[in-house]
């Protein structure tokens, strides 16, 4: 059956309107909280905060306060009770609860002193589509992990036997569950969406990134490097004849870059690939919402910073030559100048240092 023009239009109208109701954007509301004792110079609590994985906020048990990022900065003027709730927490509330959980713990591993740092990664997620929101917690001690909090329950899970106690407290502690109950789907869900709102301008941007090829030697392995990228919502991978790689590639997590931007790489290993077969591989990024950015994998773009021996050699030589030229040409200046004798003088003018 053949379609009418009028009906083709349709049928594009709808297919258009179903990809706009399908796309939707994941936010994040993230705390980070280290809790240390023994470690000199260092505060004994460090919080951050971040949302959609940009650095907002610093504070530490100091009673030091950093806010990053314009955007935030401009919220916190129009907002400064916000900002003095944050302070609160940080510089009253959470020392005294993270110095007497750092003190339980110890107790708990029989230890008497020495350096004990204690990590909690606390945060949300929500869909601004579908309006979904996912709370996650996760403890960490001495580098293992240590506990996590059902989002489902907000009862704690012991992820490793020693803290089967912790969980069994604070489970107990109905005062301690509500706190995060309130928080976990009142307070933050609030918060994140404000923010989302208030910096969409820039929290919904969409910015490109360069794309390099980089190898340190010729065996090393090249390195493709995508830099400048927003929002971290990205994927950077190597392909051979169109198909995805899995093997011979080293994948590197997203950085924040200083000016809010984001970066990643991904290495492939070239040991067993034949020059002849570099045309059939190349580097591929995607970014939410955006063009994929292919990158062929051609000698002509690869960046470096090391000089073959041959190159070398000729560069040595010429340097040798021309030293040679100078030194000689200043020697026999020199000698029309000040004369055969002055072998004293002459040593003091080619070696001012001795």
């Amino acid at each position: 059956m053949k379609l009418t023009s009028h009906q083709n239009m349709k049928i594009l109208i709808l297919l258009l309107l179903s990809c706009h109701f399908a796309f939707s954007v994941l936010h994040s509301l993230k705390h980070f909280i280290t809790a240390s004792t023994g470690i000199p110079n260092l505060p004994e609590l460090v919080v951050t905060v971040e949302v959609d994985e940009l650095l907002v906020g610093y504070c530490d048990s100091n009673k030091r306060m950093d806010v990053k990022q314009d955007i935030a900065k401009s919220f916190f003027t129009k907002n400064p009770e916000r900002l003095e709730q944050y302070r609160q927490r940080c510089f009253q509330v959470l020392p005294n609860f993270y110095k007497a959980y750092t003190n339980i713990l110890m107790r708990l591993f029989n230890q008497s002193g020495g350096v004990h740092v204690l990590q909690e990664m606390e945060g949300l997620e929500w869909d601004d589509e579908t309006g979904e929101v996912k709370e996650y917690t996760q403890c960490g001690y001495d580098g293992e992990d240590l506990l996590s909090l059902d989002p489902n329950t907000f009862t704690w899970i012991a992820l490793r036997p020693e803290a089967v106690n912790i969980t069994l407290r604070w489970d107990a502690n109905k005062d301690l569950t509500e706190n995060y109950k309130i928080f976990f789907t009142q307070i933050y869900p609030e918060w994140l969406k404000e923010y989302v709102e208030y910096g969409r301008s820039v929290l919904l941007r969409t910015e490109l990134p360069s794309v390099s090829l980089l190898q340190k030697t010729p065996s090393s392995p090249v390195s493709c490097l995508a830099t400048g990228f927003y929002p971290h919502r990205a994927s950077l991978v190597w392909r051979k004849d169109g198909e995805e790689l899995h093997e011979e590639v080293d994948q590197g997590e997203i950085l924040p870059n200083h000016d809010g931007t984001f970066q990643m790489s991904v290495d492939l290993n070239l040991s067993s690939v034949t020059p002849e077969d570099w045309t059939r591989y190349d580097c591929v990024f995607q970014l939410d919402g955006a063009k994929d950015d292919i990158t062929k994998l051609e000698k002509y773009r690869i960046r470096t910073n090391w000089v073959k021996p041959s190159d070398m050699t000729v560069l040595v030589t010429a340097a040798v030559v021309v030293l040679a030229l100078i030194s000689a040409a200043g020697f026999i200046f020199y000698k029309k100048k000040k004369g055969p004798d002055n072998s004293v003088e002459l040593s003091e003018q080619l070696n001012p240092e001795t």
